[in-house]
């Protein structure tokens, strides 16, 4: 089963991968950025699997390049509540 299967596991996965970026010293800057870098690749490469990958892909095929960022900061957010 992939990560990117259900939403809840992809939510997890980001969260430990978050906290193990933090961990390394990662500064939050550079975690948004490479976000960012993260969802254009998956807006790009990789087929929704569910419902809630399908909104935010077509989120991120109509948002400008600010708005983009400003939703991977979002999901960023989203998965640091989800770790505490």
């Amino acid at each position: 089963m992939s990560v990117l299967d259900n939403f809840d596991t992809w939510k997890g996965f980001l969260s430990n991968r978050l906290q193990q970026a933090q961990q390394q010293g990662m500064d939050q800057q550079t975690i948004n950025s490479i976000a960012s870098e993260v969802g254009d690749y998956l807006a790009q490469n990789v087929d929704a699997k569910n419902k809630e990958e399908s909104v935010l892909r077509d989120l991120w095929n109509a948002a400008s390049e600010q708005e983009q960022q400003a939703i991977a900061s979002t999901m960023v957010k989203l998965v640091q509540g989800n770790s505490k």
